[in-house]
């Protein structure tokens, strides 16, 4: 870990399969709210989950992370684990009192590869992390530190923005919000979307042609 800190009661279950990179870059080619309307309108985070790092687009494999209300140790720990294209999707229970998520670690997030950050919970340092050009979703913006004592877990499968999350799920998010896809389903949901696509397009065309 990059903190000098036991991490003794921070559960790390084992390695997960990862979704292929370029599956995962073609999903995230799509508008959230696309992929949401060919998945049924199911799987998207509740709207307090917003974007705070306006125009930065987020798309990759959910690395989850389960931290004990205000503490941020188990996201030290799990980024000991995390592989370049996760992003880190963090349940913090929904508690915002308590910043788990800053400046600094955004750094370290950087330097793995790592895609980007959820939180049902609170961040800080927003101005710092919108410069580093890192993807930021949480539920507030809170300028209070965490503690780091644990426990929490790495790689069990959590509940973010409403919706279960499970370790290598894919996350797609834009200004509109955060959409959640199977790793099972990917293929599937890519098969919809042109189509989707076509018909929303033909749609505009209508309107535009109407217009004249």
């Amino acid at each position: 870990m990059y903190i000098n800190a036991p991490a003794d009661n921070i559960a790390v279950h084992p390695q997960w399969p990862r979704p292929a990179q370029d599956l995962v870059r073609d999903l995230a080619a799509y508008p959230a709210a696309l992929i949401g309307d060919v998945r049924n309108r199911m799987d998207m985070m509740s709207a307090d989950i917003r974007c705070l790092t306006p125009g930065i687009r987020l798309g990759g494999a959910i690395f989850p992370v389960q931290v004990w209300e205000g503490d941020n140790l188990a996201i030290h720990r799990g980024l000991d684990e995390a592989q370049p294209g996760d992003v880190l999707v963090i349940s913090g229970n929904g508690v915002t009192n308590r910043s788990v998520f800053g400046g600094i670690l955004a750094e370290i997030c950087l330097s793995k590869g790592i895609r980007g950050v959820i939180i049902d919970g609170a961040v800080r340092d927003v101005e710092e992390m919108n410069d580093m050009g890192i993807a930021v979703f949480a539920r507030a913006v809170v300028p209070a530190g965490p503690s780091k004592n644990g426990p929490g877990t790495v790689g069990k499968p959590v509940a973010c923005g409403n919706v279960v999350c499970n370790p290598g799920d894919v996350v797609v998010g834009d200004n509109d919000g955060i959409v959640v896809v199977a790793q099972s389903e990917i293929a599937e949901t890519l098969h919809k979307l042109p189509a989707q696509e076509e018909i929303e397009r033909n749609i505009r065309d209508r309107v535009k042609a109407a217009a004249l």
